[in-house]
């Protein structure tokens, strides 16, 4: 199962800042906490997943590379699932909660909302993510590549700037909930003060109200359009990766924070190669002769041309290699090989003369297989021999 974003997981928006990010994974752990919800699975998977995102986002490298290449950038980062006790996760970010969760988190989630920070109302609705497929070449997988992408997707509104109102005073505190965005009921029981919060149905959780609307957008504060958006792809990407850039999807409503733009990738049929891993196969044919007396052939690779030496005696079906004429690692690492399936051509129509003549050297007994020779085969597939062959 893929893993799910991590601003996603936290429930922050891609711009939130070290002291957003640190509340936001506070609320999680109080939430999904193993005291609160005994015998849960459910929470305890919440729970490490929170502390994986804050892992992540919290520190500044793992984050950028996370925002540019998404899990693959992160891929050897700490994975919480693999954890058999949660406890192990506590005294790793035991800096988020003072002294620890011990017996104090009851006090903060049930002393009558003491403990938990006051909503505050967001600013507009946050756009939504876009998805596009982006086609590559083997070259262009090999050695990076930058492109130019045309999209259509809402954009921020030029005549209110994205504020959906007619002009600055049409946009006014929400009476209900006096600009915070929520809703708060207090109740009372036995066992102490209960808060309950919920979003303000009059502005959604913005905060603010609009009179009078923008004639352009009509207060969405956001209209359609076509951009063009470079996105450039690192050396090694596979069919399935993605690149998220980060704001580049529909803009929000009123203000809010836009989606994200996912890129994901896809191979082109190659005509002469095909991909296994970071190897790429190329079928060769040569004639019966060179397979018995070898030669020397010029084959293409993905960086142009380069020289061959078939030994003499080579079969068909064996397979040479060139080592780093394949796809770089995209972590780094070595690159891979190319590697070259030999097959001896055997043609369809001949001359009378060379008839005459294949019929004289088939009588040399050095050109008839051997005893045996004649019943010897394999089952093993071609990936099979290739990786026995190179174990």
């Amino acid at each position: 199962m893929s893993k799910r974003d991590y601003y996603e997981i936290l429930e922050v928006g891609k711009s939130a800042g070290p002291d957003e990010i640190k509340k936001a994974y506070r609320k999680a752990a109080l939430k999904y906490h193993p005291d609160r919800n005994p015998n849960n699975k459910e929470a305890e998977e919440k729970f490490k997943e929170a502390a994986e995102a804050y892992e992540v986002l919290s520190d500044t490298d793992k984050r950028r590379r996370y925002d540019q290449y998404g899990h693959e950038g992160v891929r050897a980062g700490t994975d919480y699932h693999g954890y058999s006790n949660v406890n192990d996760i506590f005294s790793t970010f035991s800096d988020i909660f003072g002294s620890g969760f011990g017996g104090s988190i009851f006090e903060e989630v049930f002393a009558g909302g003491r403990g938990r920070p006051r909503g505050r109302g967001q600013t507009g609705i946050p756009g939504s993510d876009l998805k596009i497929r982006l086609k590559l070449t083997l070259e262009e997988i090999s050695h990076g590549v930058e492109k130019k992408l045309k999209i259509k997707r809402w954009k921020t509104c030029e005549t209110c700037e994205g504020t959906g109102a007619k002009s600055s005073g049409s946009r006014t505190t929400c009476p209900t909930c006096n600009g915070t965005g929520e809703i708060r009921q207090v109740s009372r029981s036995v066992f102490g003060q209960f808060v309950n919060i919920t979003t303000c149905g009059t502005c959604n959780g913005e905060g603010k109200i609009i009179k009078d609307r923008c004639v352009t957008c009509g207060g969405e504060g956001r209209v359609q359009g076509e951009t063009t958006i470079k996105v450039n792809v690192p050396a090694g990407v596979s069919e399935g990766n993605y690149i998220p850039l980060r704001g580049q999807g529909n803009a929000g409503q009123r203000g809010g924070a836009p989606g994200d733009l996912l890129v994901v990738i896809e191979e082109e049929t190659h005509a002469l190669f095909v991909r296994n891993n970071d190897d790429i196969i190329l079928d060769l044919l040569i004639s019966f002769p060179e397979a018995v007396l070898g030669t020397e052939v010029e084959i293409p690779t993905l960086d142009g041309r380069a020289r061959l030496k078939i030994d003499p005696g080579t079969p068909s079906g064996k397979i040479l290699r060139m080592r780093s004429k394949g796809i770089p690692q995209l972590n780094g690492g070595p690159r891979g090989d190319e590697l070259i399936r030999v097959n001896v051509f055997v043609p369809t129509h001949v001359s009378k003369e060379d008839r005459e003549a294949l019929k004289n050297l088939s009588k040399s007994e050095g050109i008839k297989p051997r005893e045996g020779d004649r019943s010897a085969h394999s089952d093993k597939s071609f990936f099979e021999k290739m990786k026995n062959m190179f174990s």
